[in-house]
């Protein structure tokens, strides 16, 4: 199927206007992104990192911003996002924390004040980031890849900005989200209802083919529960999270084929509540060093042997 035809390719513009209109409402209805975003940065215990500088390519409101922050004091932070309304709610809510570590700093310790600059946020494209070369040492990005049609353009692009022995760690979604609803549209209609999402085993290939270093994926599934359909489609459009595939329908979906979808929803129910499973993948990987200079000669690397 050629690409242009596929209906599971994403509209990016409407997805941006998505995002655009759910930034005031995102933090309140993101408990997921929330989780999930601690769970990732409770793997930053485990790696052996210092870095000068760190891009969160997603960034959303900048949840993550002041963990990243806080974990690295030293390092400069920056957040990227495609949707300027997510930045503005991100610039805002640094600001008034800020304003709170400095109105505890003065009442603490008199005049002195918290070191380290505030986070840079920057509108940009996650596919084509707008950064140089080898300019960051930690790109981190929790659950964005499953906005991009294509995930190893994105990889390429993290690998090129990337210091070598740099760390890219991030958290996407596996086939197995949002099940319940896509058995609930299969054979309502011809249309796209749910996103297409790309299995951890795929992505930790397109790692190793875009030049990353020991790849490491894993993945586990959460699920939050609704009262009612009503509810769980409220709060996925809080975040943002319309349909925005190319064959997704055009026009309402009426009411009998509605109906159809809430029945068949319902065989779902369990303890009262509707189910949404979410399949979590989580990967990591390093960008090795070099082993062909510029000029296409090959880089031999010598360790002195101890007591040399």
């Amino acid at each position: 199927m050629a690409l242009n035809n596929d209906p599971y390719r994403l509209d990016l513009r409407r997805a941006r206007r998505g995002f655009e209109r759910a930034a005031t409402t995102y933090d309140r209805a993101a408990v997921l992104q929330r989780e999930v975003g601690q769970r990732l940065a409770e793997r930053l215990a485990l790696m052996r990192l210092r870095p000068a500088a760190i891009v969160d390519v997603g960034c959303g409101t900048g949840d993550a911003l002041s963990e990243l922050s806080t974990r690295y004091p030293d390092a400069f932070v920056a957040g990227l996002d495609s949707a300027f309304a997510m930045l503005d709610v991100a610039r805002r809510r640094n600001a008034a924390a800020r304003a709170t570590e400095r109105s505890l700093f003065a009442r603490w310790f008199g005049s002195r004040t918290r070191n380290g600059a505030e986070p840079a946020l920057v509108c940009g494209d996650a596919s084509h980031l707008p950064l140089a070369a080898g300019s960051v040492d930690l790109v981190w990005s929790n659950l964005t890849l499953q906005w991009i049609d294509e995930p190893s353009i994105a990889f390429e692009g993290f690998h090129r900005v990337l210091r070598s022995g740099g760390l890219l760690l991030f958290s996407t979604l596996g086939p197995d989200t949002l099940r319940e609803l896509r058995t609930a549209f299969a054979g309502v209609d011809q249309a796209t209802h749910v996103s297409r999402f790309i299995d951890m085993h795929d992505l930790g290939d397109m790692l190793v083919h875009t030049g990353f270093a020991d790849p490491v994926m894993d993945m586990e599934t959460i699920t939050l529960t609704y009262e009612d359909a009503r509810t769980m489609m409220h709060e996925l459009k809080a975040i943002g999270a319309h349909n925005a595939t190319r064959g997704r329908p055009r026009g309402l979906i009426g009411r009998a084929r509605w109906q159809r979808v809430l029945d068949a929803l319902e065989a779902f129910r369990r303890d009262g509540r509707l189910p949404a499973t979410y399949e979590v993948v989580y990967g990591h990987a390093w960008k090795p060093e070099p082993r062909v200079a510029a000029d296409g000669r090959a880089i031999v690397r010598f360790t002195p042997r101890a007591g040399d």
